[in-house]
């Protein structure tokens, strides 16, 4: 076998796909990376200055994209944005849900409800949302590659995160719930479980990326953080032909996070 036959597992060329949080971070490094694999990438996220720049890098390299602006925690914005894709490619191969609203810390005891819902709308409701709507193009597409993002705490806990932890270990069992029913359709389901990695979230979470270093690249076997590339690769795989086998399952990308 070539090397040649070994990269075409992972080309998208002639593929759409969509991605929510495209706008930033890990979705728009995904995006980006979706592009470069050949895919028609509709960008998806509610921050449509976000969005602008993401496509306008993707242009740069000469691959394609589209923007919608859309919030996932609302039916009727997300019904629109696909309907929108519609008229641009007559398919749908790839979904990819990265949208995620910050999350309070806290315990349950002293976060607010309000909160609670607002992250659940996005990061879990907007999930089966945007697959609820994705799902029959894809079927009707000839099926494809759905990848929820996750986390590393979907399997183990952290002090102060119930809403983030309840919030990725629904998200991991619900894709494979999606698995086993769309399993007939040709469609696989699968979640990538990024452990700490540096995007802005970090700065607004400890203040700034050296904070975010200094606490974090301890728990790591790694002795770092990951990088947006790095995930953003991993979904290349889940999304390609390359994983054409796994359906169900989780992808843990967490620098040993979870190995001890």
């Amino acid at each position: 076998m070539t090397s040649r036959s070994v990269l075409d597992g992972f080309s998208l060329q002639g593929k759409t796909a969509l991605v929510t949080g495209a706008g930033q971070g890990i979705g728009r490094a995904i995006a980006c990376t979706l592009a470069q694999a050949g895919a028609l990438v509709a960008c998806l996220d509610r921050n449509a200055q976000g969005l602008q720049e993401t496509v306008a890098l993707i242009h740069q390299e000469q691959g394609q994209a589209i923007s919608l602006v859309a919030d996932v925690s609302s039916e009727e914005q997300t019904q629109a944005a696909v309907a929108q894709l519609g008229t641009h490619s007559p398919g749908l191969h790839v979904l990819v849900h990265g949208a995620a609203a910050a999350d309070p810390s806290g315990t349950v005891v002293d976060t607010s409800l309000a909160d609670w819902n607002h992250a659940m709308a996005v990061n879990l409701t907007g999930a089966f949302l945007v697959s609820k709507v994705a799902i029959p193009v894809m079927a009707r597409s000839g099926g494809g590659s759905v990848v929820l993002i996750g986390s590393q705490l979907g399997r183990v806990g952290s002090s102060r995160r119930a809403v983030y932890c309840a919030i990725k270990g629904g998200l991991l069992n619900l894709a494979r719930a999606m698995a086993i029913d769309h399993a007939p359709e040709g469609i696989r389901v699968n979640t990538l479980s990024p452990g700490a990695i540096e995007t802005d979230r970090m700065v607004l979470r400890f203040g700034s990326m050296a904070q975010a270093r200094e606490v974090l690249a301890p728990l790591h076997l790694s002795g770092r953080l990951g990088t947006a590339h790095e995930i953003a690769m991993a979904a290349l795989y889940l999304a390609s032909d390359a994983s054409s086998f796994m359906t169900g399952a989780d992808m843990l990308v967490d620098g040993g996070y979870t190995a001890r």
